[in-house]
């Protein structure tokens, strides 16, 4: 059957959808048994109406005989055929909840219905009663267009996979009309509405403190054609790092009239990590010019320490010539020192804050301690230094900052402070002496270990 219903198609030039459609490899059961249905109940039916002939001829033996047989066929359709539609069938359309608001207009239409019905109730008027038909019919159309509009599409998402914290970035909305011969017109699309007014007034609440959906504007699309997709370029903006997830979307339509605003429930599970922010602040530019007059001092002399001598070749400058070497093998030498780009830099986030400070006050500081590191990692990526961070969850090799960085903005990302104790983690940096340290850190300036100091650089959390 599908090979026949796809030679027509092609012959009559049926919509492309409809072709694609009869090419899938689908399961067509139950379109076989939809057609033998048809079939044998129109048989029953023939036979019920030459029953009814015969009773009324007075042929009561003939009647009862046909009238079995349409009753016969009628209970083998709905024995075999009928559970077996039924089974191959996706009934999830009638389970979609849509929700109605009445509108201004509506409000306006309802009224004017409401005088008409009094208007023709007293009078008897025909015309009336006509008018209040069509005002009638038009609520009824209302309802069942809008309830095609919303049904049959699909919502997706795609977001980008870096995201940093108070910058737009541009992200696609897609919608898709899965419905094979009905388009959809005028659809807006955004985030989960609450259900009743207390969990409205709850949200409300919740979103003065922080906000963690991922679609906040609403996108219109005011058509989608049947079988086809419609795909919208969405500016998002998030205030905070951390991680933002979505699982409902609202999908809503005032289509055809306006009198009633019908909204759906959409699942398309969307989540994010945003990464702090890496816009250089006041204090970033005043401590930056220390940590780096610290590194300069630090590597100064590793930096002019003799690694080698070895044979002149052609690009050395003269001024690596040594010539006491040279003089004694009569072949030109050169001196190499450890190279600059050999240095290493340790970035250390220290998240334990004194239990006692825990506070408002006490979590802006720590998020700017937080946006001051990530500056500091993104720095270290412009200039293309070998790096290493470490937290105490988690620490990496030593090894370019372009290789680590996004990994770093991660863990940045998701890291919470922590008020108990600081489990002997600055402890553990003196056993890393080949690296210098740049250490972020709440704790006291008395706390910290000796001999970190003449490795280390600390920005504690007060100063920022």
């Amino acid at each position: 059957m599908r090979a026949r219903l796809l030679e027509l198609a092609r012959r009559y030039n049926l919509p492309p959808s409809w072709t694609v459609y009869l090419e899938e490899d689908r399961d067509w059961t139950g379109a076989r048994n939809f057609f033998l249905s048809i079939f044998y109940l129109s048989i029953a039916m023939v036979l019920a109406l030459n029953g009814a002939a015969a009773f009324e001829s007075g042929h009561t033996r003939w009647a009862a005989f046909y009238h079995t047989l349409a009753l016969a066929i009628s209970f083998y359709v709905s024995i075999r055929l009928v559970p077996a539609m039924a089974r191959g069938t996706p009934l999830k359309w009638l389970f979609y909840q849509i929700d109605y608001k009445l509108t201004k207009e509506g409000v306006i239409y309802l009224t004017a219905t409401f005088v008409i019905i009094l208007a023709a109730l007293n009078t008897g008027n025909n015309l009336l009663f006509l008018v209040l038909a069509s005002l009638l019919a038009g609520i009824l159309v209302s309802g069942v267009v809008s309830r095609m509009v919303l049904t049959g599409i699909e919502l997706k998402l795609d977001l980008p996979d870096h995201v940093f914290a108070r910058q737009p970035v541009l992200a696609s909305l897609t919608l898709e009309n899965l419905k094979l011969t009905l388009p959809s017109f005028s659809l807006l699309v955004s985030g989960e509405a609450p259900a009743d007014e207390a969990a409205k007034k709850k949200k409300k609440a919740a979103a003065a403190s922080e906000d963690r959906r991922v679609l906040r504007r609403p996108v219109y699309f005011p058509y989608i054609q049947r079988a086809r997709h419609s795909t919208q370029q969405v500016e998002l903006e998030f205030p905070r790092r951390g991680r933002y997830r979505q699982d409902l979307f609202q999908v809503s339509s005032k289509f055809p009239f306006g009198f009633l605003l019908k909204t759906r429930q959409l699942a398309a599970p969307s989540q994010l990590v945003v990464y702090p922010p890496v816009e250089p602040t006041e204090e970033f530019y005043e401590i930056l010019p220390l940590i780096s007059g610290e590194m300069e001092s630090y590597f100064r002399g590793r930096g002019h320490d003799l690694y080698s001598i070895r044979d002149y070749q052609p690009g050395d400058s003269a001024r690596s010539l040594d010539w006491k070497a040279t003089a004694k093998s009569q072949r030109l030498k050169v001196r190499e020192f450890t190279r600059e780009d050999e240095r290493r830099v340790e970035l250390v986030f220290d998240p334990y804050l004194p239990p006692e400070s825990a506070g408002p006050e006490t979590r802006e500081l720590f998020e700017r301690a937080v946006n001051f590191c990530a500056c500091l990692a993104w720095h270290f990526y412009e200039i293309d230094a070998q790096m290493k961070f470490r937290i105490p969850e988690w620490d990496t090799p030593v090894s370019a900052a372009g290789d680590l960085i996004y990994d770093i903005l991660y863990h940045l990302a998701l890291i919470e402070p922590k008020f108990e104790g600081d489990g002997r983690f600055l402890e553990s940096l003196k056993e890393d002496s080949g690296t210098f340290k740049v250490v972020l850190t709440a704790r006291e300036r008395g706390s910290i270990p000796t001999n970190l100091w003449t490795s280390s650089y600390f920005v504690f959390f007060q100063s920022l």
